[in-house]
C-alpha cells in the first residue's frame, strides 16, 4: 500500500502532468451537432491533373460549392436538403493560384440530395442520389479520444459515370476509412482538435455487358480535418488524392492533385429589404434596364439591355461604364457569392446558342473579377442558351428582353 507521503507525492505528479501536457488532461469527443433550420455551405477547390495512358491531358481547377439546409431531426437524425454545384476552369501552366488569378469558374453541373445524418457520421440516404460522392466520412467511434487514438469504419465512394461510362446509376466503391486523432492544429491562425484521415481503394469491379467500364480501381486518399467543437462540424479539410482506373477498352486513367474545403455559415438573407436598396440605388444612378427581384436562389440583377457587337462576346463601347456602377452595388453585399449567367433570344442553334451566352456571361463574371467585386473563387458563369425566355421570341423587343445577362446575388 502506499504511504500518505506517497500519495501526496502522486497526486502533485499528476497534476503537474495536466499542467504541462494539457492535451492529456481530458479526451477529445467528436460528434456532430444539428438543429432544425440549420442553413451552411462547404466551398471546395480541387486542382486536379488528369492522364490517359501517363500522358497529361488536363489541368483544371474544380469548384464545388455545397448549399445544405437540415429541415429536421428525427431520432437524433439530422435530415438535409442538399444542392451540389460544380464548376471549372481550365489551367494551361501547372496549377494555378485561385487569389491570384482572375478567369471565373464555367459552372458544370449540379446534383440535388437528400439524406440523414447521425451525431457520429453515419448517413442514410437512398440510393438513387450520386451525391455525396463521399460517404460515411467522417464516422466517430462515439467515445472520448487522447492524442494519438486512432479508430477505423467502413465507407464508400459513390461516382457518377454517366458521362465517362454511360453507367447511368451510381457508381459505388467500398473502402475502410482509418483516423487517427491528431490533437490542436491551425487552421487560419485558429487552433482546432484534428485528425487524419487515410484510405487505400483497391477493387475490381464485375464487368457491365455492351459498355466500357472499370475492370481496376486503385487509389489513395490522406486528408487532415480540423474540428470545431462548438459548431460540431468540420470547418476545414485539406486533402491528396491519387486514383487510376485501369478500363476495358486498354485506357489507364488517372486522377491526382490536392482539394481543400472549408465550412461557411450562411445568415438569413434579407432578400426584401436588399432589393428596396439596390432598387432605390439603381434609380439614384439613373441606371436604366435592370429588373432587380427575389428568385430561389437569392436576389436577381437582370441586366436586359447590356450590348454586344453581333455573334460576339465583345461588348459596345460604353456599357463597361454601366457594369462599373453595377459593380460597386455588388460590393455592397461581399458576404455572399454571385452567379454571371447569360441568355439568348432564339435565333440560331440550341448549341451555338449555349455557347454564346456563356461567352457573355464570362466576359461580364471576368469584368466583375478585374473590379474587384469578388475573388475568383466566388463567382461562377453560367450559359442558358435561349432555354429561359421572358418574352416572346417572335418580336424584337421580346428579343431584345431574351438577350441579357443576369447576376444572381446568391444566399446560400
Amino acid at each position: 500500500m502506499r504511504t500518505l507521503k506517497q500519495k501526496v507525492i502522486l497526486s502533485l505528479f499528476l497534476l503537474f502532468s495536466l499542467m504541462i501536457f494539457p492535451e492529456n488532461a481530458a479526451g477529445e469527443i467528436f460528434e456532430f451537432k444539428h438543429t432544425a433550420g440549420d442553413r451552411y455551405r462547404i466551398l471546395s477547390i480541387v486542382e486536379e491533373e488528369v492522364l490517359v495512358n501517363r500522358v497529361v491531358v488536363l489541368r483544371a481547377e474544380i469548384l464545388n460549392r455545397i448549399a445544405f439546409e437540415v429541415t429536421g431531426i428525427t431520432d437524433g437524425k439530422a435530415r438535409h436538403k442538399a444542392v451540389f454545384q460544380t464548376s471549372e476552369r481550365p489551367v494551361k501552366d501547372g496549377l494555378s493560384n485561385t487569389k491570384n488569378d482572375n478567369t471565373g469558374f464555367v459552372w458544370s453541373r449540379e446534383y440535388e440530395s437528400v439524406f440523414d445524418l447521425d451525431k457520429l457520421g453515419q448517413l442514410t440516404i437512398e440510393p438513387h442520389y450520386f451525391m455525396p460522392m463521399v460517404r460515411n466520412v467522417p464516422v466517430f467511434p462515439g467515445r472520448d479520444l487522447k492524442v494519438g487514438d486512432k479508430w477505423y469504419a467502413p465507407a464508400h465512394e459513390v461516382h457518377d459515370f454517366r458521362d465517362t461510362f454511360e453507367i447511368e446509376e451510381p457508381y459505388k466503391i467500398p473502402f475502410n476509412a482509418f483516423y487517427e486523432y491528431v490533437g490542436e492544429r491551425e487552421w487560419k491562425n485558429v487552433s482546432y482538435p484534428a485528425f487524419t484521415v487515410t484510405y487505400n481503394i483497391e477493387s475490381r469491379p464485375e464487368p457491365v455487358p455492351g459498355k466500357i467500364y472499370p475492370v481496376r480501381i486503385s487509389g489513395t486518399y490522406k486528408q487532415l480535418v480540423f474540428w470545431n467543437r462548438e459548431l460540431g462540424q468540420t470547418i476545414a479539410c485539406e486533402e491528396q488524392f491519387r486514383v487510376t482506373f485501369d478500363v476495358s477498352d486498354g485506357r489507364r486513367i488517372e486522377f491526382r492533385g490536392k482539394a481543400q474545403a472549408e465550412f461557411v455559415d450562411s445568415d438569413e438573407m434579407d432578400k426584401e429589404k436588399i432589393v428596396t436598396e439596390i432598387k432605390e440605388e439603381l434609380e439614384r444612378q439613373d441606371i436604366k434596364n435592370v429588373e432587380v427581384k427575389v428568385v430561389n436562389d437569392g436576389i436577381s440583377l437582370s441586366l436586359e439591355d447590356i450590348k454586344f457587337y453581333p455573334d460576339s462576346d465583345r461588348m459596345l463601347p460604353g456599357e463597361e461604364e454601366k457594369l462599373e456602377r453595377i459593380a460597386d452595388i455588388l460590393k455592397r453585399y461581399s458576404n455572399r457569392d454571385i452567379l454571371v449567367s447569360g441568355h439568348a433570344a432564339l435565333a440560331g442553334s440550341p448549341d451555338y446558342l449555349m455557347e454564346l451566352s456563356e461567352k457573355r456571361a464570362r466576359a461580364v463574371g471576368d469584368y466583375l473579377l478585374a473590379e474587384n467585386v469578388r475573388t475568383p473563387d466566388r463567382v461562377v458563369v453560367r450559359g442558358f442558351g435561349a432555354l429561359r425566355p421572358i418574352a416572346d421570341n417572335s418580336t424584337e423587343e421580346g428579343m431584345r428582353k431574351n438577350r441579357r445577362v443576369e447576376i444572381t446575388i446568391l444566399e446560400n
